[in-house]
């Protein structure tokens, strides 16, 4: 079962490792800052994840105690009232009326209670996706940072503006600096599965794999720049071809 389930110890080792290779080749990025968030929301999120798999006991006993009590007032209306008080004998009309009435009743109660039974369901669907909407916000922030870090601007021929942003002007250094951020858009697809794992729901896994899908194509972006730096010719500036 190792092997069949994420263990949210692992990837949060693997966030805080990740932050500490940011910060080793980065010291003074923002995406320092960016990898030591990543961390701390793994952790918050792991917890969060766990929590979930519990029940929600309150809820339960509040139901099994509304069932008791529409059960117990079922059998005192039943006993008050007998079908011989509701209609005289040889009145079809009457009889069938209380007979219709007292289904109603039933579907009625039999309804109320599938939706006390989901209620625990639509709980923890709503605390999943308050909790997911703050990784989405990370994922974009990730995305945010490597926006302008363009293999272009490794040309020889590259005039920067007075306004453009810094540069790396190192191609290997460029290149981690875009794997970094991949890696880190792979961590909160990984995250966001903790929950599809804790909540067999089908609306939290379809939330799951949107994260995971937004991950994954911000990523497939960021590669397209990785293998246009390692494709790219001689540099005409430092006359090196990019280091793996």
């Amino acid at each position: 079962m190792r092997y069949r389930t994420l263990d949210p110890k692992l990837i949060i080792e693997t966030a805080e490792k990740l932050e500490e290779r940011v910060a080793e080749r980065f010291p003074d990025a923002g995406l320092r800052g960016v990898a030591a968030e990543l961390v701390s929301l793994s952790r918050d999120l792991a917890k969060g994840a766990k929590a979930l798999e519990a029940p929600i006991w309150w809820l339960r006993v509040l139901i099994v105690a509304a069932v008791v009590a529409g059960t117990l007032m079922f059998l005192f209306v039943g006993t008050v009232l007998p079908f011989d008080r509701i209609s005289k004998p040889g009145d079809a009309v009457q009889s069938v009326q209380g007979i219709e009435a007292s289904l109603n009743m039933i579907i009625l109660a039999i309804v109320g209670f599938l939706a006390l039974i989901r209620s625990e369901e639509r709980i923890k669907r709503k605390q999943v996706f308050r909790q997911l909407h703050g990784l989405r916000s990370l994922i974009h922030v990730i995305d945010m940072h490597q926006l302008t870090k363009d293999p272009a601007t490794l040309s020889a021929s590259f005039k920067p503006t007075a306004h453009s942003p810094a540069r790396i002007t190192n191609a290997a250094d460029l290149a981690r600096y875009l794997d970094y951020c991949s890696e880190m858009l792979s961590i909160t697809g990984k995250i966001a599965a903790l929950f599809a794992q804790s909540v067999n729901d089908d609306v939290v896994i379809d939330g799951v794999n949107d994260i995971e899908n937004l991950a994954s194509n911000l990523s497939r972006k960021i590669w397209q720049k990785i293998t246009l730096i390692e494709g790219r010719p001689q540099d005409g500036r430092t006359g090196k071809k990019n280091q793996p």
